[in-house]
């Protein structure tokens, strides 16, 4: 598997990057500043950590627990409440597109793993 070419990895620093953008345009409550910009910034860390190890197995669930942190934060964070709706459906989202490419990377990155070993 060539470095730099997995869409899954892009679609996730996408949607890392809407996160952390997302910040100056939505209402914020709770922790959802701190929040989305941490698991945004993590998640845009490791879709280019992905990119440049595309073997790297761990670092897939790795970004599929990051996007499930991103789907669960709202609640933790306590910016799930009617005020900060924009901000909460933004970290439901791209957590939700986060956790699927992420799965859906798990097996091409475990090829490439197990192809990347000498074989004897």
């Amino acid at each position: 598997m060539k470095k730099w070419t997995r869409w899954e990895d892009w679609v996730a620093i996408a949607a890392g990057l809407a996160v952390v953008l997302a910040t100056m345009f939505v209402t914020h409550a709770g922790a959802s500043l701190a929040m989305m910009l941490v698991l945004g910034i993590l998640l845009i860390a490791s879709g280019i950590v992905n990119l440049a190890w595309p073997g790297l197995v761990a670092m897939e669930y790795v970004q599929g627990a990051l996007g499930l942190l991103l789907v669960i934060s709202p609640w933790v964070g306590g910016y799930a409440g009617s005020a900060s709706m924009g901000a909460a459906w933004t970290s439901w989202i791209c957590g939700a597109i986060a956790v699927i490419v992420a799965a859906l990377a798990i097996r091409p990155s475990m090829r490439a793993h197990h192809d990347a070993i000498p074989h004897h």
